[in-house]
């Protein structure tokens, strides 16, 4: 009986070193939102105004690289991130100088790094950035923010308005993730751009 227990316990011992050893951590790929699309116009008109693009602020929950996903058919109130995936920068830090690229490269908007040099202000809030899935196999990339648009010589509001963008991802992973949050950023980039051209027109 003696035999048999000391004989149990160095199997068990055996198992459980071998759930215990560490375990080599899988790579991790790392994701940006890629080069800017070519501007549809060849030589876009510059207007005679400059505008400052401040660091977009987003909530606590996401300030960080993860990219997050919700299973808006099983427990959408809970939050998931890819474990073998993530952000180069946090979604506002990337959707940021995405917004500046496609302002600059596409609207010849003047862009300054100074907010009290230029004749306006833009300031965004990013209120959602989330892979929804509605299906295991269907997902959408949501992108919700918030801008507002500051004259600078009075510091009045000059208008606040807020964007969305949905696209569909071509796949149910990180990379499907990506691909649709890119197509997203660049949606409502499109969108914030019209909406600031009566504005930054007008001098």
């Amino acid at each position: 009986m003696i035999q048999f227990a000391i004989k149990f316990a160095i199997v068990f011992l055996l198992l459980a070193g071998c759930s215990l050893a560490p375990q080599k951590n899988s790579p991790v790929t790392v994701y940006d939102f890629g080069l800017q699309r070519p501007a549809e116009q060849s030589n876009p008109v510059p207007f005679n105004t400059s505008i400052f693009v401040a660091e977009i602020k987003a909530p606590v929950w996401l300030d960080n690289s993860a990219i997050q996903y919700r299973l808006a058919y099983h427990d959408p109130a809970r939050s998931y991130a890819y474990a073998s995936s993530r952000w180069a920068a946090s979604p506002a830090k990337l959707l940021t100088l995405r917004i500046k690229d496609h302002l600059i490269t596409r609207n010849g908007m003047i862009s300054s790094h100074d907010g009290l040099k230029a004749d306006y202000a833009l300031y965004i809030e990013l209120v959602e950035f989330t892979q929804v899935f509605d299906k295991p196999d269907n997902s959408l990339a949501i992108i919700r923010l918030r801008a507002s648009l500051i004259e600078r010589n009075s510091r009045l509001l000059l208008a606040q308005e807020n964007f969305s963008s949905e696209q569909a991802a071509p796949s149910a992973d990180a990379a499907g993730a990506v691909a649709a949050f890119i197509s997203a950023s660049d949606a409502v980039s499109d969108k914030l751009s019209q909406w600031l051209i009566p504005f930054l027109n007008q001098k």
